[in-house]
């Protein structure tokens, strides 16, 4: 699996703000990719030395539109630390 297509998009919430104030930073990521691929991936992108990596496994929720209901997609997320003084530029806006 190509590294690129691993990091899908940043999640961007208040509980992930608070996270990134501690060197750690959330992403929603390929459903097939394990804790090594994802540090691999992060350290290619952004230049930085990941030190772990927790994933979890967003399950899906019900919704409703209209008269339709219907379930949201199920999705990964993983947390990776970075090591103490390191920050990924492009979540702090520089």
């Amino acid at each position: 699996m190509e590294y690129i297509s691993i990091l899908i998009a940043p999640v961007l919430t208040e509980k992930s703000n608070v996270l990134r104030e501690e060197g750690r930073y959330t992403f929603r990521v390929d459903a097939r990719a394990d804790k090594h691929q994802i540090m691999e991936a992060v350290r290619r992108m952004f230049q930085v030395n990941p030190v772990s990596c927790n994933i979890i496994n967003v399950a899906s929720k019900p919704k409703r539109q209209r008269n339709r209901a219907g379930r949201t997609a199920t999705w990964k997320k993983a947390i990776v630390k970075l090591a103490a003084g390191e920050k990924i530029a492009v979540f702090e806006g520089a």
